[in-house]
């Protein structure tokens, strides 16, 4: 019989097995556990369907109803299953919306007729989702890398995670770069759910006894959130403040966007142009017409600087720290910010 794991068994245990989620292919689009593999018992309608059957007949209709749609191609979907086991050398961890009758039915035929270790997530989906949600409150020892705009501060994070510090990319996991220009390069935005999903379990994997550095974002990363816990920490946390020239900044900001189209990047000034104002909106779309990318980010740094310094003020005395440096090297500011945790106070 399948072993029935609690939520952090299930994480625990999931390396070197195949995680498997036979929910729809909605349900699984709308928010998975990170490195699941969606092998859906039912399609969105046939899953409507049942549970059309289940509301207006009762469960015996409806689970006939399953067998059903599922008969024709019960050897097809095993021998998926199979395959991502290897044959039976890794195991499955599988688990549908409650840990029902999906997880449990394709758990017995995995065993029965396979011989595959299988294990089903107590619980199901929504028991991970309860678990995701809880899982914020954890304490964490957090620094905040902040700055201006085009300070490269996710690069830094990215020196440091290679350095082997403790680091979380909210912008990476968001799939976002945090302003209205964000979104350009990467891919589309995960569900709020996803995101969450992710952040959960790589704050679960941080050392608490450890300084884990994250980069200074508003409360809405894109159209995705930060959990009000997780927001509330980096508030309180010490502030570590990266300032570089305008002129390497504007650099960077060249690099990373100018190789996009100009209709791109004038779209994304109209997003802002009512704080901008009128006359720098303009400025900075003719800048982008005549090539001036360089040009058009000056223009631009003037709002987004404006806004930056005045959170930056806010930050009290005693937990912000200032770090001055000529040039933008990721790799000697990442070394540096990581040396000054010596000298707080």
């Amino acid at each position: 019989m399948a072993r029935s794991l609690s939520v952090d068994d299930f994480l625990d245990r999931s390396d070197g097995a195949v995680v498997v989620d036979v929910r729809t292919p909605d349900e699984f689009a709308k928010g998975h556990i990170p490195g699941a593999v969606n092998v859906p018992l039912f399609s969105n309608e046939e899953r409507a369907e049942i549970g059309t059957a289940y509301k207006r007949q009762g469960r015996k209709p409806a689970v006939s109803l399953g067998l059903r749609f599922l008969g024709p191609r019960m050897e097809e979907f095993a021998e998926e299953l199979l395959a991502l086991a290897g044959g039976g050398e890794r195991p499955l961890h599988v688990h549908c919306w409650r840990g029902g009758m999906r997880s449990g039915s394709v758990a017995w035929l995995m065993e029965s007729a396979y011989d595959c270790r299988v294990a089903v997530l107590k619980g199901g989906y929504k028991r991970f989702r309860n678990w995701v949600l809880g899982s914020f409150s954890l304490p964490r020892n957090l620094r905040v890398v902040s700055g201006l705009t085009g300070c490269k501060k996710t690069a830094i994070l990215h020196r440091m995670e290679e350095m082997g510090e403790c680091v979380v990319d909210l912008e990476g996991l968001a799939n976002h770069k945090g302003s209205a220009f964000g979104s350009l390069g990467e891919e589309p935005q995960p569900t709020q759910a996803q995101f969450e999903n992710d952040l959960a379990v790589a704050w679960r994997a941080l050392d608490p006894q450890r300084v884990v550095w994250v980069e200074d974002e508003s409360r809405m990363v894109g159209r995705r959130v930060i959990p009000q816990e997780i927001w509330e920490l980096k508030q309180q946390a010490p502030y570590h403040v990266v300032e570089i020239p305008e002129e390497e900044r504007v650099g960077h900001l060249c690099g990373v966007y100018g190789n996009h189209t100009a209709e791109e990047l004038e779209e994304r000034v109209v997003m802002i142009r009512s704080r901008l104002g009128d006359a720098r909106a303009r400025e900075a779309v003719d800048a982008i017409r005549d090539g001036d990318i360089a040009g058009a980010c000056r223009v631009l740094l003037f709002y987004y600087d404006r806004n930056y310094q005045k959170s930056i003020n806010a930050i009290a005395d005693e937990r912000r720290m200032v770090h001055r440096f000529e040039h933008a090297d990721p790799g000697l500011i990442a070394r540096s910010l990581v040396d000054s945790l010596t000298s707080e106070s």
